[in-house]
């Protein structure tokens, strides 16, 4: 497909290098390997000129095959206007199928994903900063090998999909920390390299209380660390987090197609991050 000089085509490995400097342009924090780990995840298109530089970008992470996120959808400075975010956007929605969608849009995305039909559904609150010294919460411990089917388990009535191969990727990546009761487990959180420093997410528990130890077991461990956690802004968990050291640096609006309600005794507190969801 082609607007003007500007072709489409699928994300390959050899966009990569553009791909990150364009999130740079946007003044996201991405790592070069925070695009790998996006990518290896996900089908994407890439907007690129007539010289073959990326100027556009857009991912679709299918979660087996009822639900994907739409992200990492950005379009250089310079090409704005001409319809460049859109043909990206329905490129990656013909990749997405029948599946039910999600995204965290941005203030500037917000029109074009309500005129393709996504509806919000809330806000998305990011908070970061660089730890102070906590002590280490009662009840948690770290994650064995042995409890990644149960964490699976946990985060799919969570968010109301198959997320196996997200959550196996976290586990090479990064570290799970689990709350056990009754020789199950209650709830998890996933900690992982990821911009300035490091990301805590997801978050899955029962409640605010649990989610709070989840989250304080790495905080007790990361003394002057710069963490980020991105949380909903219905969870109540924004109030603590900047009490701990974490400012409130930014928002999006969470949207779905269509929107369907939630209906599980277990919550997602935390994002693994905006993309992943």
């Amino acid at each position: 497909m082609h607007v003007g000089d500007i072709e489409t085509r699928t994300f390959g490995i050899e966009h990569l290098d553009d791909a990150a400097d364009l999130s740079r342009q946007a003044g996201w924090p991405h790592r070069l390997q925070d695009w790998q780990t996006a990518l290896d995840l996900s089908q994407g298109v890439v907007a690129v000129n007539e010289t073959g530089k990326v100027v556009g970008t857009a991912l679709m992470t299918p979660y087996g095959n009822d639900c994907a996120t739409i992200n990492m959808v950005i379009v250089d400075a310079r090409m704005r206007g001409r319809g460049v975010g859109r043909h990206l956007m329905d490129a990656a929605l013909k990749l997405a199928g029948e599946r039910m969608l999600r995204l965290i849009a941005t203030a500037e995305g917000l029109p074009l994903y309500e005129k393709l039909g996504f509806r919000e559904t809330g806000a998305i609150l990011q908070h970061q900063g660089v730890v102070g010294g906590m002590a280490a919460p009662e009840g948690t411990q770290t994650a064995t090998p042995g409890d990644l089917a149960a964490i699976i388990a946990l985060d799919r009535e969570a968010f109301g999909a198959d997320r196996s191969a997200l959550i196996a990727r976290l586990a090479e990546i990064g570290a799970f920390a689990v709350l056990r009761r009754d020789a199950s487990i209650a709830g998890f959180a996933c900690i992982r390299a990821f911009g300035r420093g490091e990301v805590i997410g997801p978050v899955v528990a029962t409640d605010i209380d649990d989610a709070k130890a989840l989250i304080v077991h790495f905080m007790s461990r990361r003394t002057g660390a710069f963490l980020r956690v991105d949380t909903g802004a219905s969870t109540g968990l924004t109030p603590w987090l900047i009490d701990c050291s974490l400012a409130h640096v930014g928002s999006g609006v969470a949207m779905a197609r269509p929107v369907r309600p939630a209906a599980s005794t277990v919550h997602t507190f935390a994002l693994a991050n905006q993309a992943l969801g």
